[in-house]
């Protein structure tokens, strides 16, 4: 994905994103003074959002993507947020400053980490202790309606879904998320359902949208059967159109834990 289109694609994760975010304006529980490490912030918007709710405090958002950051950067100016800044970074491997953060928070960032233990036991480190890690992350694929978008453009075996992979769903279970986070060496994890409801925009936008996001599913398609493929994708997205705009169900967990007081840096 070219870096102008990581941009649209982060802007647009934004708006597909909007209920959520209300929600995690409070569900994070950042304080005035709270120093934040946003993980996978993309666009930004919750950077920003914890920015304003840290007025005497400081928020750094990490992300892989250059161009992602650029436009996280070019927001938080326009929007008049200084206390928010951002940093290429991988947060499995990036040396943090130790014991620095009184909160670590993610909305839907963490669950790409080639090696999650690795990359939790790193962002605990960064987090003094007694520390909250708030993340959400997505539930299980088959609860999620926004997969069927997967589904009708490679069908999987049976029918049953979903054909995009595990890796947005890798922290799908509250028992793999528990153990991940305890060989982290976090503690008191408490994970909450969350449903809210996923906006695409016009049906033009989402598909535009969902093509970003699918090279891969019609890369593994023969030829000939990507011109039915797309159709049957227009036919999901005309299916889900409410009048104002597309929109999908979805599943989310909070996920909440903390560093243990007594531990070194």
């Amino acid at each position: 994905m070219g870096e102008e289109r990581q941009s649209t694609h982060a802007l647009r994760l934004e708006k597909e994103l909007s209920r959520y975010q209300r929600r995690v304006r409070e569900l994070f529980g950042v304080g005035t003074g709270d120093r934040v490490l946003d993980i996978g912030c993309g666009a930004g918007a919750t950077t920003r959002d914890a920015a304003r709710s840290a007025p005497e405090g400081s928020v750094l958002g990490v992300d892989v993507a250059a161009s992602v950051l650029e436009t996280a950067r070019r927001l938080a100016a326009e929007e008049g947020v200084p206390n928010a800044t951002f940093e290429q970074a991988d947060a499995q491997s990036h040396p943090f400053p130790p014991a620095h953060f009184d909160l670590a928070i993610s909305r839907f960032g963490t669950m790409f980490f080639a090696d999650p233990v690795a990359a939790f036991t790193n962002i605990g480190r960064a987090l003094r202790p007694g520390a909250r890690l708030v993340q959400l992350v997505w539930q299980d694929a088959v609860r999620q309606e926004w997969a069927e978008w997967a589904d009708a453009i490679k069908p999987p075996p049976g029918g049953a879904a979903t054909s995009l992979g595990g890796s947005p769903f890798s922290l799908g279970d509250p028992r793999t998320v528990r153990e991940v986070l305890a060989a982290a060496g976090f503690t008191g994890v408490e994970v909450t359902d969350l449903s809210e409801p996923i906006d695409y925009g016009s049906q033009a936008e989402a598909y535009d949208f969902v093509l970003g996001m699918s090279h891969g599913l019609f890369e593994e398609l023969d030829p000939g059967e990507v011109p039915a493929a797309h159709e049957r994708l227009r036919a999901v997205l005309a299916a889900h159109d409410t009048g104002a705009g597309v929109w999908f169900g979805s599943r989310a967990w909070l996920v909440t834990a903390f560093r243990p007081t007594g531990v070194e840096p």
